[in-house]
């Protein structure tokens, strides 16, 4: 049986390489590494032009929306905070464009902290882009903090992991207001959300904490069972 084709999402940076200083399409290598685990084919997706993404989802089995730098707040409609990082419009076109084709294609998506924020704000959800200024202190964003995050059972994402996550999972943005068809489906402790499903949908789900870290990768086996 031949693998599914799984695309991730990926920066496009300026990298050097012996003498040369180039724009490159990089990715951390565990996100392909947890899905060729999992028995799939990783593909990267560099962020062109918007307008191809629905020729990339026609030629994929599933869509990895992967982790990086928060989304820029105009793209939900709010307003930039000074101490957020700047963000990459590029990426975030792209990536909205298509993570919008992925879902109407019925394509399995696998969401992965700031892929979660694509999703929900493609779906016209929103986002808290200083997540400190909201809940008065800064465990969320603790490079080395462990997070107890509780999951519904009843979830896919549940049956998955299970009811309970501990991960690292350092994030300074977090889900306001659940995009259309997103049922929340894992939370902190203090009730901030960190994992989405869409509701109808084959396997849509997103999570704050970063799967491909680790030796658990049964998200991994059920994301790429879907693609099958």
């Amino acid at each position: 049986m031949s693998r599914p084709l799984i695309g991730i999402t990926a920066y496009l940076e300026a990298a050097r390489w012996g003498d040369w200083v180039r724009e490159a399409v990089l990715s951390p290598p565990s996100y392909a590494k947890a899905v060729e685990r999992a028995g799939g084919a990783p593909v990267l997706l560099p962020p062109l032009d918007p307008h191809v993404a629905a020729d990339h989802v026609g030629g994929l089995s599933g869509v990895l929306l992967a982790g990086g730098a928060g989304l820029a707040a105009a793209a939900y409609g709010g307003e930039h905070d000074e101490r957020a990082p700047e963000p990459q419009p590029h990426r975030d076109r792209y990536e909205l464009a298509l993570a919008t084709a992925a879902v109407r294609a019925g394509l399995p998506i696998l969401a992965i902290a700031r892929g979660l924020h694509v999703l929900n704000v493609a779906q016209g959800g929103t986002l808290i882009p200083w997540l400190p200024e909201v809940l008065g202190h800064e465990r969320h964003g603790e490079p080395g903090a462990v997070h107890d995050i509780q999951v519904s059972v009843s979830s896919r994402l549940g049956k998955a992991v299970g009811d309970h996550v501990e991960a690292v999972a350092p994030h300074h943005q977090s889900v306001r207001r659940l995009g259309s068809g997103l049922l929340a489906v894992a939370w902190a402790d203090d009730q901030i959300v960190e994992g989405v499903e869409l509701q109808g949908h084959r396997f849509c789900v997103g999570v704050q904490w970063h799967p491909e870290r680790g030796g658990d990768n049964r998200l991994f086996d059920a994301f790429v069972e879907a693609a099958r």
